[in-house]
């Protein structure tokens, strides 16, 4: 897909789609992120955030067949299917823990560099991949797992999952776990859906696939390059306990994202925050 495409197309569904991806949420409501600090309640209603963009390089994003897809993978144990996403982690009382994640990757000019910082201050963070993503950039998967870091289910290709029927949000959902249960040996623990758009049957696949819905409490809303001040800022301010961020290492220009990490990623930790990431499902 090309670049000017990638740009309209966010716009389109920024405009069209999201209002009604929200809609379709079952039992959860609509609109924009409070200001205040976010509720540790995991059945607390989602963030509407704007979509994550799409990836630039075509030689990254080839798409295999889809066609009678057959998933090989074992039959993985079922989970209560949940009616909201977890927005937030519940902590133990008075601990001051932050969880920090990446939508669309892994992309080889940015998910390195935000590597090589939460290495540098030995902090985990949560990664959810796209499948035609990590299909061409295993290396980079094996590298998050290596270094601790949890690696979660963002569908295949990227789509709105409320315009799909269940049997075509299927091959989406099972062919990404796939690929990173045979890369990194285990597959996901947690699914969050493109432009944060759940309905029933994603809540249904999730679990049917071991996987709990994530979403987040604040959203830099760094796919639209805001600059790094402004992302630092949104951190900073929406810092609390329990508190799950939402970043970008894919879908386009990122730069501002890696820098704004290596800013503020010191500054939480300077104000006492411990960034880390679930130690079960369903924390």
């Amino acid at each position: 897909m090309k670049t000017h495409q990638i740009a309209a197309g966010r716009r389109t569904l920024i405009r069209g789609f999201t209002a009604v991806g929200l809609a379709a949420l079952t039992g959860c409501a609509a609109g924009e992120r409070a200001s205040s600090p976010p509720s540790a309640s995991p059945s607390a209603a989602p963030a509407a955030g704007p979509p994550a963009a799409r990836a630039l390089n075509p030689s990254a994003y080839r798409l295999r067949p889809m066609a009678g897809y057959e998933p090989q993978r074992a039959a993985t144990a079922k989970l209560t299917v949940r009616h909201k996403p977890i927005l937030s982690m519940d902590f133990e009382r008075g601990e001051r823990a932050m969880v920090l994640t990446f939508d669309d990757g892994p992309d080889p000019r940015y998910t390195p560099d935000i590597l090589r910082t939460l290495r540098k201050h030995d902090v985990r963070a949560m990664f959810f991949v796209c499948g035609e993503m990590a299909v061409d950039n295993k290396d980079l998967l094996r590298e998050m797992a290596d270094d601790g870091h949890v690696i979660g289910n963002h569908t295949w290709t990227h789509p709105l999952l409320t315009r799909m029927t269940r049997s075509g949000m299927r091959p989406e959902i099972e062919r990404t776990c796939e690929v990173i249960e045979d890369t990194v040996g285990e597959p996901p623990a947690w699914f969050r859906a493109p432009y944060g758009a759940w309905n029933r049957a994603a809540f249904r696949l999730g679990a049917d696939l071991g996987m709990e819905p994530l979403a987040w409490t604040v959203d830099t809303l760094d796919w639209n390059t805001p600059g790094t001040g402004t992302i630092v800022t949104r951190v900073l301010r929406g810092a609390a306990p329990g508190v799950v961020v939402l970043n970008h290492d894919a879908g386009g220009n990122r730069s501002q994202s890696v820098s704004a990490l290596r800013e503020y990623l010191p500054q939480l930790i300077d104000d006492g925050y411990r960034i880390t990431v679930p130690r079960r499902r369903g924390i």
